[in-house]
């Protein structure tokens, strides 16, 4: 109980800025996670605790977009279908996976994803989301099949490959993160029911964490909505840098 008292500030400070990134760009995990690891828990333990805050950090996002007047329903049921199904595939891989290497894959997908945001190849053609076509809904389908399977199993800087792949679609990014907290909470609930059937979940530092993510979620919401698609940009860019040089150079 003496662990809790400080621990639970600390959480709720860490969990806030983290929940602020992965609502506007991604890769707030990359903060959450050592913090679980440096207070003790197994990596396992960790990697599933971390699962909590996702989700309620969503569950406000969702609402915080929903008042805002973004809510892409259909496009985000097209990507959260396949997304369920991986992320099941993905929490229960059982591959095991160099900690070194993967930093250093991660590290390279967030540099592609950087290029790609600062290029915008697609700026020019920026659709609407009712304009999906069923061709771009299937090609869709399988980018978040994926990138399921992905987020299932790792989480951390799976907002980074969401971002790309609706960018590759000509949405702007204040639908790109609205879109983005709706799927990620869909497979959310899939992962974290894994974890939690192995026992792999800290309820109380889960929670605490969970109150930090949710505040910082819900205040970028606003942000977002307010500061456009260009201010996201280069709040996704900077972010990223950061990232890739601490995955890279530790």
């Amino acid at each position: 109980m003496g662990d809790y008292l400080w621990q639970a500030p600390v959480l709720i400070l860490v969990g806030a800025a983290a929940g602020f990134l992965n609502v506007l760009a991604g890769g707030g995990s990359l903060l959450t996670l050592p913090l679980l690891i440096f207070l003790g828990l197994p990596a396992a333990v960790a990697n599933g605790t971390n699962r909590v805050a996702i989700l309620f950090q969503n569950i406000f996002a969702i609402g915080g977009f929903r008042r805002q007047g973004v809510f892409p329903a259909r496009l985000a049921l097209i990507c959260a279908v396949p997304a369920l199904v991986g992320s099941y595939l993905g929490a229960n891989l059982a591959i095991d996976i160099d900690d070194q290497l993967f930093k250093k894959l991660l590290g390279l997908i967030m540099i592609g994803v950087l290029i790609f945001t600062l290029v915008d190849p697609m700026k020019k053609r920026r659709v609407e989301v009712s304009h999906i076509s069923p061709l771009r809904g299937a090609v869709l389908m399988v980018t978040f099949f994926l990138v399921g399977i992905y987020g299932g199993f790792v989480q951390a800087g799976v907002g980074f490959l969401i971002i790309s792949g609706l960018l590759a679609h000509g949405l702007d990014l204040v639908r790109i993160n609205a879109v983005k907290v709706i799927v990620i909470f869909a497979f959310t609930i899939i992962a974290l029911g894994v974890f939690v059937a192995h026992g792999q979940v800290d309820y109380g530092l889960g929670l605490a964490l969970a109150a930090g993510n949710s505040a910082g979620g819900w205040i970028a919401t606003h942000v977002a909505v307010k500061k456009g698609h260009d201010w996201i940009k280069r709040v996704v860019s900077l972010t990223i840098v950061v990232f890739a040089l601490k995955l890279f150079f530790g």
